[in-house]
């Protein structure tokens, strides 16, 4: 299972790497546009991501949902507000660090359990816990291609297969 949970992780990497590039090939103005969408901005939802991985990168470090939702929310306007290049090296600088946990950790099927306070109580595993950041990042860069048609731009693919044929 371990290959198999930094696969994913690279995937989600790698797909966010392509997103990021193809935002840089467009009016600078694109990123942080406000439209009418289920977020306000693309900016917003490149945060939205970052921010969603960074709070799982923290539970999985042992800190609790609360905590790390507290954290990333700390740096919510902070984020929002960087532009595209300084994001892209929020998101790098993250991927090194999961890349490190992940290769240090023993066992990604380990059961943990994480208290949501608006859900409960969630036992789950590293290896669940990775697929749910490659999940919600996958449906996030949807809403991004989404926007990017909405204001006249073409996206780029980023589908788990594409990447695989990169390897």
């Amino acid at each position: 299972m371990m290959n198999s949970v930094l696969e994913m992780h690279d995937y989600h990497v790698w797909a966010n790497g392509i997103i990021l590039n193809r935002l840089k090939e467009l009016p600078q103005d694109i990123y942080h546009k406000e439209i009418q969408s289920g977020f306000s901005s693309v900016s917003k939802v490149l945060s939205h991501i970052y921010l969603t991985d960074l709070a799982w990168f923290d539970i999985i470090s042992g800190n609790s949902m609360r905590d790390a939702m507290a954290h990333a929310d700390q740096l919510r306007e902070q984020m929002e507000t960087k532009n595209i290049e300084e994001i892209e090296i929020s998101f790098f600088e993250l991927s090194k660090r999961y890349k490190e946990l992940l290769n240090s950790h023993g066992d990604f099927e380990k059961v943990f359990e994480v208290e949501n306070p608006y859900a409960g109580v969630l036992e789950t595993t590293v290896s669940e816990t990775v697929l749910h950041v490659v999940t919600h990042g996958s449906y996030h860069r949807g809403n991004i291609a989404t926007m990017l048609r909405q204001m006249g731009h073409t996206s780029v693919m980023q589908d788990y297969g594409l990447f695989l044929y990169s390897k």
